[in-house]
């Protein structure tokens, strides 16, 4: 799978999005529609009502009748509290943190690429996989951190399906991890570089967070004020941005300027994941969470609006050449916005070390699952109705992998532009802000799950190590692939064609555990089991498929990784089955105020 929508040569400049904007309007006069096929404002309402939908009537039941939420049940935050890691949070600070750090430009990157098979398929896709697969799928892993003192997925494991089980799947999670910090890092540069509008309010932002932090933990200020100022200031660094850039110079003692930001990325992330959550990563999170929703806002009331039609192919039949099939790349292409592992990793890495109450996963990992099916559906309207014409949608997609951040960041400042008014340039800033803030706390949060996983991977081998030392481990490792396999540090990008399989699969294999508790518990599990054998099957097909084409093009690095992942996840599958074929376990039956400490 390519990697094309992170790649260099795909970032945009504001005034490329606004002179390509321009253009489009100017000939736009006069110009057929007959290829509109469909209202974005009608796609766009039924998107909404059903996650919505799913969030009121499927989640409630998942929530009392498998995973059976008790209010008394006393979480790790408080039994475990050390205010470091394990902190209680207000669930919608929590639900900032959470959905944030799941984010990234995941649910924006992937639905951009996959439209060029049609807004049909991603659509079906980002809506029913919300509702069915990553709702259940996040509140799941949640839940089942929560009951077992905050551990992570992969240590969860050990206990549940075995040492040599726990081993494989801390591999599968390290490698993700790996993959999400080193290619976030190299993004963000990119947008960094193209879009100098964006500098001042991305970094300006880190220092905003720091005083609601301040604000709210220190000086117990209520939510409302912090929020509402913490926004307002936000966006008027945005309108500073966009009237001040930033340039680097192009060498910095002999760096690149893509070199430089990635330095002080991974300078950032380094402190950011050693400081107390509630200093820095919590106030980030949260603030960037409510910027999102007014983005998604101004993106949805430019469409009520603009009323555009959208004039991409509901089924693509005119695909260009060497587009690869759409089962099973659909559905590793799109992952945030319809399920993803990486949430996992965060709901059972951080998130469940900061539930202030076992019911409000509900709403932090449900509800920040429905959060990312809007974005991704904001950006499927963006990528399919922020175009004059189908000629014009054409032009951007001549080959897989060529929408990606560049589709989303034209289509959606030309939406903004016609429904609100707003200068396409200063619609490209907010969204390119957008895009970077929200890669970043996933890089943050991604260095801060790496340190977890080596501190597990040291316990297992009967040694200590400590935070420092984890999170100079976990930087060197990523500043090792970044630099050791690209010169500018965009070394990253060498292993993420393999990203979209292995994150998938990871859900997959996450499924199996919170599958086999709920065997043991001697609950329904179907409602976890159908997601997880579909979503193995996907990407146990997209691995053999993508194993052919390193084979074929000689990649050695990529086709021996592919092996070594799918050895792992086929391990792991088979001793999650036998353990869910030994059925319920009488110590995991359920008892009147059972778990509470």
């Amino acid at each position: 799978m390519r990697p094309g929508p992170l790649d260099k040569n795909n970032a945009l400049t504001c005034h490329d999005v606004g002179a390509r904007f321009r253009g489009r309007r100017a000939g736009a006069t006069g110009r057929s529609r007959r290829n509109a096929t469909m209202s974005s404002i009608l796609l766009m309402l039924v998107g909404l009502s059903a996650m919505s939908l799913g969030y009121l009537f499927y989640s409630k039941f998942i929530a009392e009748r498998i995973y059976r939420l008790d209010p008394d049940y006393r979480t790790p935050a408080h039994t475990m509290g050390d205010g470091v890691d394990y902190v209680p949070t207000n669930r919608f600070v929590l639900w900032g943190h959470h959905f944030t750090s799941v984010a990234g430009a995941a649910p924006i990157v992937g639905p951009a690429i996959a439209v060029i098979w049609g807004w049909g398929p991603a659509f079906l896709w980002v809506t029913l996989g919300t509702i069915f697969f990553a709702g259940v799928h996040d509140f799941g892993a949640l839940w089942a951190s929560a009951r077992n003192r905050g551990q992570s997925i992969g240590m969860l494991s050990g206990r549940l399906i075995g040492a040599r089980g726990r081993s494989l799947f801390l591999v599968v999670i390290f490698l993700v991890l790996l993959m999400v910090n080193g290619a976030f890092a190299a993004v963000i540069s990119n947008l960094l570089v193209s879009t100098p509008t964006s500098v001042i309010p991305v970094w300006g932002a880190i220092i905003v967070a720091l005083l609601i932090g301040q604000a709210i933990y220190r000086y117990k200020v209520g939510l409302l004020w912090p929020s509402i100022i913490g926004v307002a200031v936000l966006y008027a660094l945005i309108l500073l941005g966009n009237a001040v850039p930033v340039v680097l110079p192009e060498t910095v003692l002999g760096l690149s300027a893509k070199s430089v930001w990635i330095l002080l990325l991974f300078a950032y992330a380094a402190i950011a994941s050693l400081l107390p959550v509630w200093v820095l990563l919590q106030p980030r999170d949260y603030i960037n969470g409510l910027q999102l929703f007014v983005g998604l806002g101004l993106l949805y009331t430019a469409v009520l609006f603009g009323a555009p039609e959208i004039v991409a192919p509901a089924f693509n039949t005119a695909l260009p050449d060497n587009t690869p099939s759409i089962v099973p790349l659909l559905f590793v292409t799109i992952a945030c916005g319809a399920i993803s592992g990486f949430h996992g990793l965060v709901a059972s890495g951080t998130t469940s070390k900061q539930l202030d109450k076992e019911t409000d996963a509900r709403f932090v990992g449900y509800f920040g699952a429905v959060g990312e099916g809007m974005l991704s559906l904001a950006a499927i309207i963006c990528c399919t109705a922020g175009f004059a014409t189908l000629v014009d949608w054409q032009a951007v997609y001549t080959a897989f992998g060529t929408g990606g951040v560049n589709a989303f960041v034209t289509g959606g400042g030309t939406l903004l532009a016609n429904g609100l008014g707003l200068p396409a340039d200063l619609g490209a800033t907010i969204l390119a802000v957008m895009a970077i803030l929200f890669a970043g706390t996933t890089m943050d949060t991604g260095l801060r799950l790496q340190r977890f996983v080596i501190q597990e991977a040291g316990e297992l081998a009967g040694i200590r190590v400590n935070t420092l030392v984890g999170t100079v481990l976990a930087v060197g490792v990523c500043m090792t692939l970044a630099f050791g396999a690209g010169a500018d540090g965009s070394g990253g990008m060498i292993i993420w064609p393999l990203f979209g399989t292995t994150n998938q699969l990871l859900a997959g294999l996450t499924l199996a555990i919170i599958t086999v508790i709920l065997i043991k518990k001697g609950r329904p599990a179907i409602y976890t089991l159908v997601p997880l054998v579909f979503l193995l099957a996907m990407s146990i097909f997209a691995l053999l498929v993508q194993m052919g084409q390193f084979y074929r093009a000689e990649n050695w690095l990529l086709l021996g990784m592919d092996v070594v992942i799918l050895i792992a996840a086929l391990w792991v599958t088979l001793e999650s089955f036998i353990a869910m074929r030994q059925g319920r376990d009488p110590v995991e039956a359920d008892a009147p105020g059972e778990a509470r400490e």
